[in-house]
């Protein structure tokens, strides 16, 4: 029996979405460790994707180049929540 229902077209739209349970999250952390975590993936993220664009050429580079910027404006974001929660 499957736990995760896909949001593929042939499935009711409406239906709540049940995730996997393969990953999971301890549902007792808090949020700035949360928020933490994630500016940590998007840094990391960030890094991968600059360091694989310069060994692309043209389009194929700057299509990276316009991911890794969407990636570190993600990353700007997360740190600024975590500014606005932790201000010292």
């Amino acid at each position: 029996m499957r736990e995760y229902k896909s949001n593929s077209p042939d499935t009711d739209p409406d239906a709540p979405r049940q995730p996997s349970k393969i990953f999971l999250i301890a549902p007792n952390i808090d949020n700035h460790t949360l928020l933490a975590y994630a500016c940590e993936s998007l840094a990391s993220a960030n890094v991968m994707a600059s360091d694989f664009a310069r060994s692309l050429e043209g389009s194929q580079s700057n299509t990276l180049l316009g991911i890794q910027q969407s990636i570190m404006l993600g990353e700007l974001a997360v740190n600024r929540v975590l500014d606005n929660l932790d201000p010292s």
